[in-house]
C-alpha cells in the first residue's frame, strides 16, 4: 500500500464510479457535522487521516467505446469503483459543488465567468471543476464526463447530475430514498459556508478548500482481479455508518449471480438477472423515499416483505436477516446441487405413427428425467426481488394513501383510520391485501374489520400488543400465494376477538373496566386511556355532514415538539371559585372523576395555552384576544364540531358531564358494532356512580 495521498493527488487522472451492488449516499446530518467539525478544527500545520479508499481498476477492454468516459480512457484515465469509501467520496463532492455554488452568489463575482472566479489565487472555478468533478469533451456535442458518479441507470446519478453538480436539463428527475440525503447534504455544507464567510470572508472559505484538499489524506488500495470484491464490500461495510439489512441484501443477491455455471446462467441470463435486482432495488428505495418529509425506514419493509414471502415463526421472527444472509440466500445453495426431476418432451420427429394417432386420446408426449441443479436457482432469486418490488409500492400506499395513485376517497379513508389507530402489526397484511386484492369493496371490507378489531382487542380489551400476530403474518403469506381468501381473514378475526364477548353478543367489558380503573386510580381517567385520541377524532368525524366543513386533521391531534396536545377538559383539573359553584355539594375526589370521565374530554381544533384552560365554561365558549385586540384562540363556538355542541349547553356541571359520557359511549357502541350488557354497565364505565361504590 503507497503512502497516504490527498485528494489532490487521488483525483489526477481518475473516473470514480460506485457499482450497482453499493447503496446509496447513507450520509445524515450526525455524519456530516462530524465531518464539518474534523476539517474546521484540523489545525493548518497538521494533516487527518481518514481511512482506507477500496477500488476495483476496471480493464480499459471493459469500457465501452460508446460510453461518455471512453474518450478520457483513451486518453490515459482510469476507471475504479469504490468499493468501500464512497460515503467520503460523496461528500467531498458535494461540498466542493456547494462551496463553488457559493462563491459564485458571492455580489464581487456577479456576472463572471467560472474561468474569472477564483477559489485560492491561483485556482479558478473553471480549474476546480476540471480537477475534481467533470472535464467537458472539446469536441463533439461538448458533453460533460463526471470524474465521480454513480454507474448511469442508477437513479441517483441524475440526480447527482442535475440537482447537485447542476448539469442543465434533466428535466423530471426520479428522487429516492438517497436523493433526499444527497439533497440535504448540499444544504448543509451551504448553511456552514455562509456562517463561515460571515465570520471570515473569503480567507476561511480558502483555508477550508486547502485543508480539504491536500492535508485530508487517504491510503489507495487497489482490488487484485482474484480478489472477491463483494466478499470485501460486505466485510468492509461493516464499518462507519452501518449498512442496513436491505443494501446487505443487494450486495449478496448481485453476488450470487456471479457463482452459477454458463450450463444455469449464460451471460444474458446473468445480465438480465442482475439488471432485474437492481431495477427492484431502485423502485424499492425510490417508494420509500417518495414521501421526502416522512421517509421510511428500508429494514421495517424489508421485515414486513420477508413475513409475507416466508413462513413466519415467532422463534425466526425477529432474526429475519439471519434467514436471509445464512439460510435462504447463500453461495452454499448456489454450489449445492441436488436432484431435480423435470418433465422432457418426446421430439415429434422421433414418434411413432401410433404415437401421433394417439395424441388426442392421450396428450402425454413427455418423460421425466433427473438432473442436478443448484439448491437455489437463479429463478428463485428474480421471483424474490420482483416481489419485493412489486410489494414497495403497497408498502408506500399503506402509509401514504393520500398520495398513492389509484386509490379511491373511501379507500383511503378506511386505510388512514389504520394508521390513525395504529396498525401494528397487520401491516404486512394490509400490504398483502392491496397487493393482491383486485376488488377495492373487498379490500374496503377487510379494512374495516381490521380496524374494528384493532379497536376492540387493543383499546377495549387487555390483549398484548402481539395477540394473534403469528397467525395474521401467516395469512399475509397465504394470500400473497393465493392459498387464502378475504373471507378467510374476515373468519380469522371474529374468532379471535370473540372472547371479548359474551354468549349473547354483548361486549364483555371487565378488561375495559378494569384499564380505566387504573387510570382513574392514577388521577388520569380517561385522558390516560390510549385510545382517546382516535375515539374522540371518530366522533368529530361523525358529527360532520355534508353541509359541514371539516375542521380539524388528524395531525392535529399529535404531540408537537412543545408537547401541546389537542385534548382538553372542560372542567379543569385545576379547580376555581367559579368552577365550584358548578360542583357545589360534591367531594372532592368526586370532582376528580368528573374532570377525568369522558363526557368532560374535548377535541380542540387547535392546541390550547395553559392560561386559559381554566377559565370559566361562559368564557371558553367565546373567542379569547389579547390587550391588542388579536383573536388568541376560537372560542367553543367556532372550533371544532364537538366544540360548538359543547357550546350548545348553557352550563357545564355534572349533569352534563353524564350526559354526554353517555351519549358518547351509544356512539361507541354504533360506530363499532357492539353493545354493553346495560344502561348500569354504561354509568358504571364512566366513574360516576359514586353512591354504588364504583369508583
Amino acid at each position: 500500500m503507497d503512502e497516504p495521498k490527498s485528494l489532490d493527488s487521488l483525483f489526477k487522472e481518475k473516473i470514480f464510479r460506485i457499482p450497482d451492488y453499493q447503496r446509496g449516499y447513507a450520509w445524515q446530518h450526525e455524519q456530516l457535522k462530524d465531518f464539518w467539525e474534523d476539517l474546521i478544527n484540523l489545525s493548518s500545520d497538521r494533516s487527518h487521516y481518514t481511512g482506507v479508499l477500496t477500488l476495483k481498476l476496471i480493464p480499459q477492454s471493459e469500457v465501452a467505446e460508446n460510453s461518455t468516459e471512453y474518450w478520457l480512457v483513451d486518453d490515459s484515465y482510469n476507471v475504479l469503483h469504490i468499493v468501500d469509501g464512497q460515503q467520503r467520496l460523496t461528500t467531498f463532492i458535494i461540498f466542493l459543488q456547494a462551496l463553488a455554488d457559493f462563491v459564485k452568489t458571492l455580489p464581487e463575482n456577479k456576472d463572471k465567468a467560472d474561468r474569472d472566479i477564483y477559489i485560492t489565487d491561483s485556482l479558478s472555478l473553471l480549474g476546480l471543476q476540471e480537477r475534481f468533478l467533470f472535464k467537458t469533451k472539446p469536441k463533439g456535442d461538448q458533453f460533460r464526463t463526471y470524474k465521480f458518479g454513480y454507474e448511469s441507470d442508477n437513479p441517483s446519478y441524475n440526480y447527482m447530475r442535475y440537482r447537485i453538480l447542476g448539469e442543465v436539463g434533466g428535466g423530471s428527475v426520479k428522487e429516492t430514498f438517497y436523493t433526499l440525503n444527497l439533497s440535504n447534504a448540499k444544504t448543509y455544507f451551504t448553511e456552514q459556508f455562509r456562517e463561515l464567510h460571515g465570520q471570515s470572508a473569503m480567507t476561511g472559505l480558502q483555508d477550508i478548500y486547502k485543508k480539504l484538499t491536500k492535508k485530508f489524506l487517504f491510503n489507495e488500495y487497489i482490488i487484485k482481479d482474484e480478489f472477491d470484491v463483494f466478499v470485501a464490500f460486505e466485510t468492509m461495510n461493516n464499518r462507519g455508518k452501518k449498512l442496513s439489512d436491505l443494501e446487505l441484501l443487494k450486495n449478496r443477491l448481485i453476488y450470487l449471480t456471479t457463482l452459477y455455471g454458463e450450463e444455469e446462467l449464460d451471460k444474458a441470463s446473468r445480465k438480465n438477472l442482475r439488471d432485474t435486482i437492481n431495477a427492484a432495488w431502485r423502485e424499492v428505495y425510490y417508494q420509500l423515499g417518495k414521501n421526502k418529509t416522512r421517509p421510511l425506514n428500508d429494514d421495517d419493509f424489508l421485515r414486513a416483505h420477508w413475513t409475507m414471502y416466508f413462513k413466519y415463526s415467532r422463534q425466526t421472527g425477529q432474526d429475519y436477516i439471519r434467514f436471509l444472509l445464512d439460510e435462504q440466500f447463500t453461495p452454499k445453495r448456489v454450489h449445492k446441487k441436488i436432484e431435480r426431476e423435470v418433465l422432457m418432451e418426446t421430439p415429434e420427429e422421433v414418434r411413432t405413427d401410433q404415437e401421433l394417432e394417439e395424441i388426442e386420446e392421450d396428450a402425454s408426449t413427455t418423460s421425466t428425467s433427473i438432473i442436478f441443479k443448484a439448491d437455489l436457482l437463479p429463478t428463485d432469486i428474480r421471483d424474490y426481488v420482483k416481489s419485493l418490488q412489486d410489494s414497495a409500492i403497497h408498502w408506500f400506499n399503506s402509509f401514504n394513501p393520500e398520495l398513492a395513485d389509484g386509490v379511491s376517497p373511501s379507500e383511503r379513508q378506511w386505510i388512514d383510520r389504520l394508521n390513525r389507530g395504529g396498525m401494528g402489526y397487520f401491516r404486512p397484511l394490509v400490504m398483502a391485501i392491496l397487493k393482491n386484492e383486485k376488488k377495492e369493496s373487498e379490500r374496503i371490507l377487510i379494512f374495516t374489520k381490521i380496524e374494528n378489531f384493532i379497536f376492540i382487542v387493543f383499546r377495549l380489551t387487555s390483549a398484548m400488543s402481539t395477540y394473534g400476530s403469528s397467525e395474521f403474518y401467516n395469512l399475509a403469506r397465504s394470500l400473497d400465494r393465493n392459498e387464502a381468501t378475504i373471507q378467510t381473514i374476515e373468519d380469522a378475526l371474529k374468532k379471535k376477538k370473540s372472547y371479548a364477548f359474551d354468549d349473547d353478543d354483548t361486549f364483555r367489558s371487565t378488561d375495559f373496566k378494569n384499564i380505566l380503573g387504573k387510570k382513574f386510580k392514577s388521577g388520569s381517567g380517561y385522558y390516560g386511556w390510549s385510545g382517546i385520541r382516535y375515539f374522540m377524532y371518530e366522533y368529530e368525524l361523525s358529527l360532520l355532514s355534508k353541509s359541514r366543513q371539516k375542521k380539524v386533521d388528524w395531525s392535529d391531534l399529535l404531540k408537537s415538539k412543545r408537547d401541546k396536545i389537542s385534548i382538553e377538559h372542560i372542567f379543569p383539573q385545576t379547580e376555581t371559585p367559579d368552577w365550584l359553584k358548578a360542583f357545589d355539594g360534591k367531594e372532592a375526589s368526586d370532582r376528580k372523576h368528573y374532570a377525568a370521565t369522558l363526557g368532560n374530554l374535548l377535541l380542540l381544533s387547535m392546541s390550547i395555552n395553559a392560561s386559559l384552560q381554566n377559565d370559566d365554561f361562559s368564557t371558553k365558549k367565546k373567542a379569547k384576544v389579547n390587550e391588542g385586540g388579536e383573536k388568541i384562540r376560537n372560542g367553543y363556538s367556532d372550533g371544532t364540531h364537538s366544540e360548538i355542541e359543547v357550546a350548545e349547553c348553557p352550563e357545564w356541571g355534572p349533569s352534563q358531564i353524564r350526559e354526554r359520557g353517555l351519549r358518547l359511549l351509544r356512539f361507541m357502541e354504533r360506530r363499532w358494532g357492539f353493545r354493553f350488557k346495560s344502561d348500569d354497565e354504561r354509568e358504571q364505565l364512566l366513574f360516576l356512580s359514586f353512591n354504588k361504590g364504583v369508583q
